[in-house]
This record gives C-alpha cells, sequence and structure tokens, in this order.
C-alpha cells in the first residue's frame, strides 16, 4: 500500500481543488463552470457578511471575477446549475440531476414514514403544486401573498415553507433560481428539466459515481471524508469504494498521523493521480469552502481547528463573527474576519490571527495583495484594519505599506 507524509496529502488534496495552478488573466463563462464543475458541488449559505459562501471558493482559485456571471449560471432559470441537498444546500450540474433520483425517494420515504406533517398534511401539498402549475415559479411569500388575495385556501408562511421544502426534498419541486436569496420554487417542466426528472440511475451506480467524483476532489481522504463530500453514509461508500479499487480507478493509502484508534486509516486516491512537487497559493477560504468544511479532516490535514463563531455571543467570540482561514502555499496559517462595510465604501479587517509558529509580518506581507483585491472586486474603495488579534498590527502596517 502506498504512504503519503501528511505534507504530500496537502498538496495532492490542493491540486485536485484548483490551488496547483495561477490564477488567470481574465475570467471568461468557460473558466468560471470549469472551476465549479471541478469541485462538483458549490454549497450555498445565507450570511452575507463579507460575501456570499458560493463566491468565495471561485475568488480564492482565480482571483477577481464578475460574480453576476457566475449568478447566470447557477441562478437563472434554465442555467447549467441547480440546487439539491448535494452536500448541505449546494448547486450541481442540471445533467447530474438523475444522479440524485436515489437520494430524492430514499428523502420521500423516510419523511413520509416518520414526519407527521408530511403525512397530514396532503391536500396543502397538492395545493402548493398547482399554486406553481397555475402561476408558474414563486417564492415562499409569492405563494402566501396569492393565497391571500385569491381568499382561497391558506396557510401561513410557516407551513407554505415547510410544505415547499418537502417538495423540493422529494424533487416534485425544483429550483428556480433565486430571488434577493430567497429560492425560487418550481415546477421540473418550468425550468426544463422535465425530460430527467424521471431518469433513475440504479443506486449502486449512482452512488459509486459520486464516490469516484469526491475522491478525485479531494485528492485523498479516508472513508469518513469522502462520504462526507456527497453526504453519503458509510457503508455504501465503502462498497463504492471496494468496487472502485477492484477496477483500478482507485487505490487505497496511508498518510502520516491519519489513525483510527491504534491503527492506520486507510485512505483512498485515484490511480495515477499527480502529487505536485510545491503549491503556490495565497487565499481566504469561505468557511463553507471544500477544503476545510469537514472539520474532522481540516485538523488531520492542516493541524487547523476551525470553527466558525457566527452562533457564539460577541463576549465568548475568540477569533471573530466569520473568520475566513488563510491559506498561504500547502498550509492553513491563520484566520481573517473580514466585513464589507458598503456604506462606508470600505473593507474591514475586524480581526487577524496567526496559528502558532507562524510569523504574522510573515502572513500579512502574503495576504495584504488579497485583500486589496478583495475590496476591488466587492466595489470597496479600500481595507480600514481594526485591533484585534495577533497579526493585526502586522497586517495593518502591511495595508498602510501597500495604500
Amino acid at each position: 500500500m502506498d504512504h503519503l507524509s501528511r505534507a504530500e496529502a496537502r498538496r495532492l488534496s490542493l491540486a485536485a481543488q484548483g490551488f496547483d495552478r495561477p490564477h488567470p488573466s481574465s475570467v471568461t463563462a468557460r473558466t468560471l463552470t470549469a472551476a465549479v464543475d471541478r469541485l462538483h458541488v458549490l454549497q450555498l449559505d445565507s450570511v452575507n457578511v463579507f460575501a456570499r459562501s458560493h463566491y468565495l471558493p471561485l475568488f480564492a482559485r482565480m482571483g477577481s471575477y464578475d460574480s453576476g456571471a457566475l449568478d447566470t449560471q447557477v441562478f437563472a432559470r434554465r442555467g447549467r446549475y441547480l440546487e439539491y441537498w448535494a452536500h448541505e444546500a449546494a448547486l450541481i450540474r442540471r445533467d447530474d440531476w438523475p444522479l440524485w433520483h436515489w437520494k430524492r425517494q430514499a428523502l420521500r420515504e423516510k419523511y413520509t414514514a416518520r414526519e407527521a406533517w408530511v403525512r397530514d398534511n396532503p391536500r396543502m401539498m397538492r395545493w402548493l403544486l398547482d399554486e406553481l402549475a397555475a402561476n408558474g415559479p414563486m417564492t415562499v411569500s409569492d405563494v402566501e401573498h396569492d393565497a391571500a388575495a385569491r381568499r382561497g385556501p391558506w396557510w401561513g408562511w410557516s407551513d407554505v415553507k415547510l410544505g415547499l421544502e418537502y417538495l423540493f426534498a422529494f424533487g416534485d419541486v425544483v429550483s428556480g433560481g433565486r430571488r434577493g436569496f430567497s429560492r425560487v420554487y418550481a415546477l421540473p417542466e418550468h425550468v426544463g428539466l422535465a425530460h430527467l426528472h424521471d431518469v433513475a440511475v440504479p443506486i449502486a451506480d449512482a452512488q459509486r459515481e459520486l464516490v469516484r467524483r469526491s475522491v478525485r476532489a479531494l485528492g485523498v481522504g479516508t472513508v469518513a471524508d469522502i462520504a462526507d463530500y456527497h453526504r453519503l453514509k458509510i457503508a455504501p461508500t465503502q462498497a463504492a469504494l471496494r468496487d472502485l479499487v477492484d477496477e483500478g480507478t482507485v487505490v487505497p493509502v496511508t498518510v502520516d498521523g491519519w489513525m483510527r484508534g491504534s491503527r492506520p486509516d486507510i485512505a483512498y486516491r485515484l490511480a495515477g493521480s499527480r502529487i505536485p512537487r510545491r503549491v503556490q497559493a495565497t487565499a481566504l477560504l469561505s468557511p463553507f469552502d471544500p477544503v476545510v468544511w469537514f472539520r474532522p479532516r481540516t485538523e488531520r490535514l492542516f493541524d487547523f481547528h476551525y470553527r466558525i463563531e457566527i452562533y457564539t455571543p460577541a463576549p465568548k467570540r475568540q477569533y471573530g463573527y466569520y473568520t475566513l482561514p488563510v491559506l498561504i502555499d500547502d498550509r492553513v496559517v491563520g484566520r481573517i474576519d473580514l466585513k464589507s462595510d458598503r456604506q462606508a465604501g470600505i473593507l474591514r479587517v475586524q480581526s487577524a490571527w496567526a496559528e502558532d509558529g507562524v510569523n504574522p509580518a510573515w502572513m500579512a506581507e502574503r495576504v495584504t495583495p488579497v485583500l486589496t483585491r478583495a475590496a476591488q472586486w466587492q466595489g470597496l474603495g479600500g481595507v480600514v484594519v481594526a485591533d484585534w488579534g495577533n497579526a493585526i498590527e502586522a497586517i495593518r502596517a502591511s495595508v498602510a505599506r501597500e495604500g
């Protein structure tokens, strides 16, 4: 069995995620879609302190780009991508819809069996489908307002939302884009999905393909890492990996320090995957970037303990509200809390921290150009640095020199 050092595992993982190449001189629609396709899923999140989470992985890998061009691809009614529970709420290729037929069926069976609300409200769910059929794609608020205006059957916002979310999980309703980041719900035929909607890839084949893609996107990962990428269960992930190993697509490896109890934890990589001799990158990572979204793997790979603190009361926060991990070359070396202050027209560095053993001045020198580009990308006039964190003085000095 092959054995990797932790540094080799980091470089292989980062190369798989696209960090082994320089930023393109210009970002075209083709460049954008190639980057999204490499990740397979782009996680959505509603927090918008610096920029919404799905924009950040592409900025980390390509630098500045037109986020409106991405919106055209991911939120247009008939765009290249649509939403589903492919990790958390995430964007997937429209063509991959049949790969998720098994999950839609599994969620229908699960919620029908376990959730009394689903069993008790078939009339409402039928009414929601009829509303969409009559009116076309609608948000939750659209449905609620339409019902009140017609003085017909009426349910409150929470019931409308719940019903649409169950129908979305079942695939009876799909995403028709976003409006002000509120999901627009649609019937499959509204978004050109009818021809794919009932195409069912057999569950074992679909899960094997999802596992193969997860291994390719991760570079190297344990069973738990690979299962998490598309939120599969452990048993089918193991079964898929056995098939992929038998056919020679995937090979098992061990990695320094990756243990399960007293034994090395078996990891997997694509056969023939190349480990770059070095990775040269400087990036701010979203909390929901695939590089760091599975926190146990983040700790094993980078020796970096990371939690976002948006639900932690302000006096108890250790690092900041929504800190972004700082990737420099093949290490995660710190974290920076950013806020786009659009009223003042500035990017605020609210805190900055270097990990133990990392020189704050070195980190600041590498990351300051990224902060400047981030401000420009967000249409802000400059960078203003606060006074919290062990790297904040170094960041302030570096920003002042660049300014």
